[in-house]
């Protein structure tokens, strides 16, 4: 009797071992597209023996525990590549939107192309061009008066574009800062989901360490996306290995915790610097889309406005001196105040009517051809010029550095994404969910548990016998 009854005990005992890991296979099938899942493997064990007449009986198969497959060496990998991903595509748009405000062509090499902007004549470029084009036209006519309205016009929409441009570059900092400062904020609200998940799987996993999966998949998730904001690095807590510290560096490579356990002191923007943790300390930005923001803004982006009000610096110093030789005031050709893009404006009451071509008689040209003559000249940054080469090949260099960001962005956003592409799917070999490996063993633990409902069956009819015996 003893014998048929543990035996059938036994049997129940796999046949709830195999159904648990049936429904673990269909829970991976279930989040075969799911990124942030890592596939499941139920843990069989046997419960035990004991000592009969017989000798050592097994107490029966048992399902013990759901293991996790992840390896941490790869998780750390796709935090790290991702974090450098983000980086780059952030620099990436950021240059997009910097070539788009300054209104020129560039190529997939980064040289400028300094015709119009996309063919439609509206480039700073051409509006340098069309400027001394319309003092050369003046110097041939000098007394002409479509000449010098022309040349009016002309010069308006040089000021006006040099304005427009500083104005978009200018926004596009705000938006830049505003977007550094979102990401800060979306930053500390997934420290404090990490936080917050910490106390959960510790709190679930008092008497059965590593027992939280699904929680610790969800607390990896948000690990990854915070790692695209800020590059982090995380390791088990000393006094609670189940819950993980989240910290970053300074300069001089000490860890900044953001995160210990439950406890969340988070980040900070000001100007150009991220601080954190308590107190609070200036962060070592190594990856992540605010490292990009604010390397767009403080550099790519602000090396373009500087570059730009060195051009505005010297036309309207090299203009007013040609136009103006005897420097006699209120007769300027831009107003002399305003030496910047955001500011550079033509001098008060400048109109057709009071264009001078010359100081001496009617017909001479000698002031026309002198400023049309700027075209040419050659500046020198060494020789106290604001430029080095003409205004033309000034401006080219300027629209070429930005244009040779955004080449150098697109090449390692193309590197990153392989890079971590590569990672990712060898993450996936380990913490994946395969289709065709879970469908075999679907049939696998069908099988088994048909199995062991024959054996619950044969024991149950040998029982059935036996008491029908005793009657």
């Amino acid at each position: 009797m003893s014998g048929l009854f543990g035996a059938l005990g036994n049997s129940v005992k796999a046949l709830n071992a195999q159904s648990r890991s049936l429904e673990t296979a269909g829970k991976n099938l279930a989040n075969v597209n799911n990124e942030s899942y890592a596939r499941q493997r139920v843990v069989l064990g046997d419960r035990g023996t004991v000592m009969t007449s017989l000798g050592a009986q097994s107490l029966g198969l048992e399902a013990k525990s759901i293991q996790q497959l992840r390896d941490e060496l790869l998780d750390r990998q796709v935090v790290r590549e991702s974090s450098l991903q983000s980086t780059y595509e952030a620099e990436q748009a950021a240059y997009t939107k910097a070539q788009a405000g300054l209104g020129q062509s560039v190529d997939s090499s980064g040289a400028a192309n300094t015709s119009a902007y996309s063919g439609s004549g509206s480039g700073i470029a051409e509006a340098l061009d069309n400027l001394f084009s319309s003092f050369s036209s003046l110097a041939a006519r000098p007394t002409d008066p479509g000449q010098k309205e022309t040349l009016v016009q002309n010069a308006g929409i040089l000021v006006d574009r040099l304005q427009t441009t500083d104005t978009r570059l200018d926004q596009l900092q705000t938006d830049l800062t505003n977007q550094t400062q979102s990401d800060i904020d979306d930053a500390n609200k997934l420290l404090q989901n990490i936080a917050d998940l910490n106390t959960e799987i510790g709190r679930f996993e008092i008497a059965n360490p590593g027992s939280a999966v699904d929680l610790r998949d969800q607390r990896q998730a948000q690990v990854e996306l915070l790692a695209k904001k800020i590059s982090i690095e995380t390791q088990p807590n000393s006094s609670n290995p189940s819950q993980i510290d989240v910290f970053v560096r300074d300069g001089s490579g000490n860890p900044i915790t953001l995160v210990t356990q439950t406890t969340v002191t988070g980040l900070t923007l000001s100007g150009s610097t991220v601080s954190g943790g308590s107190p609070s300390t200036a962060v070592v930005l190594k990856g992540g889309s605010i490292l990009g923001n604010l390397t767009a803004r403080d550099t790519g982006v602000k090396d373009l406005r500087d570059n730009l009000d060195a051009l505005a610096k010297q036309l309207v110093v090299s203009v007013n001196a040609a136009y103006n030789p005897t420097s006699i005031s209120g007769e300027d050709f831009f107003d002399s105040a305003n030496q910047t893009a955001g500011t550079i404006s033509l001098r008060t009451g400048l109109a057709a009517s009071n264009i001078r071509s010359s100081n001496g008689a009617a017909g001479d040209n000698a002031i026309a051809q002198a400023v049309a003559d700027l075209a040419n000249k050659n500046f020198s940054t060494a020789s106290g010029d604001a430029i080095d080469g003409t205004f033309s090949q000034s401006f080219s260099t300027t629209v070429s550095r930005i244009g040779q960001s955004l080449a150098s962005a697109n090449l390692q956003v193309t590197d990153q994404t392989n890079i971590a592409t590569l990672v990712k799917s060898q993450r996936d070999g380990v913490s994946g969910v395969s289709m065709d490996e879970e469908l075999a063993d679907m049939m696998k633990f069908q099988r088994a548990f048909q199995a062991s409902s024959r054996v619950v069956q044969v024991m149950s009819e040998l029982l059935q016998d036996v008491v029908n015996l005793g009657r």
